[in-house]
């Protein structure tokens, strides 16, 4: 699956499709992956997000207000993939806009679209047969979440079903930004580690560059999502521009970092 991590930690930028509107979506993430973005999450508006804060909240209601539908989410990835082969392509959803779609028929078309992979943020694994079976099929990469309060046997199962990335959740509760990190996040990477290889991006509140930074001493990706979506619905009318200064200010400490340990003797 294409997702490169090849910087740490690689950058997994979350936006709202629509917010404000779909124009101004694609320039924001044209401008995210210029500023460094490894991987896209293109947020598909719901009525009920239930695992979202308030600031994705607010994103996802003018969203629909604009009539924002997972069809048109799907249109924007085949635009943004006309300009960018190199970064990754994941939908993030609810499950019912893509049951009302037909999961069939969305698997085919997010591959048609350039989408990599997906992340159903409310479908428990033991329900995900039919899921895991589609996507495989359309060479999708099936991305689930871990969280702190996941037991042993629930994070081996995870394991076995994720194909890209995992996804760990650095605390319990929705979305948001938050002044400092816990240690749960950490024991949670660690505990992943002994079920699985694959390349595990932390996500849930990190929105300064010292918690990017730490992420990436035990991990190999941040996901930042309402820092993000917060930049858009302040700087109305210069979007795309805020949330490419964000990111460089945001990965700039982990950046310099890793050019010197580049550098240093081994």
């Amino acid at each position: 699956m294409p997702f490169h991590f090849d910087r740490k930690p690689a950058l997994v930028a979350y936006v709202t499709c629509g917010d404000p509107d779909l124009v101004t979506t694609k320039e924001v993430i044209l401008a995210a992956i210029g500023a460094g973005a490894s991987v896209i999450e293109l947020g598909v508006p719901f009525s009920d997000p239930v695992a979202d804060g308030p600031v994705i909240q607010r994103a996802s209601e003018r969203a629909l207000k604009r009539g924002t539908s997972l069809e048109q989410v799907l249109t924007l990835a085949a635009e943004i993939r006309e300009h960018s082969q190199s970064a990754g392509l994941v939908v993030f959803s609810y499950l019912n806009p893509i049951l009302r779609m037909g999961l069939s028929k969305f698997c085919h078309v997010a591959r048609a679209a350039g989408i990599d992979g997906t992340l159903i943020t409310d479908l428990p694994i033991e329900e995900s047969q039919d899921y895991i079976h589609e996507a495989r099929k359309n060479d999708l990469a099936t991305i689930f979440l871990a969280a702190p309060t996941s037991t042993d046997q629930r994070l081996k199962r995870i394991a076995e079903v994720s194909s890209g990335f995992v996804y760990a959740i650095s605390r319990t509760g929705v979305t948001g930004a938050r002044t400092e990190m816990t240690n749960d996040a950490k024991d949670l990477v660690r505990r992943i580690r002994r079920f699985s290889k694959m390349p595990i991006a932390v996500g849930f509140g990190i929105s300064t560059p010292a918690q990017f930074a730490g992420v990436g001493k035990f991990a190999e990706a941040a996901v930042v999502g309402s820092a993000i979506v917060h930049a858009i619905e302040q700087h109305k009318g210069r979007e795309a521009a805020a949330v490419a200064e964000f990111i460089r200010q945001l990965t700039a400490g982990s950046r310099q970092t890793s050019a010197v340990s580049s550098r240093s003797p081994r």
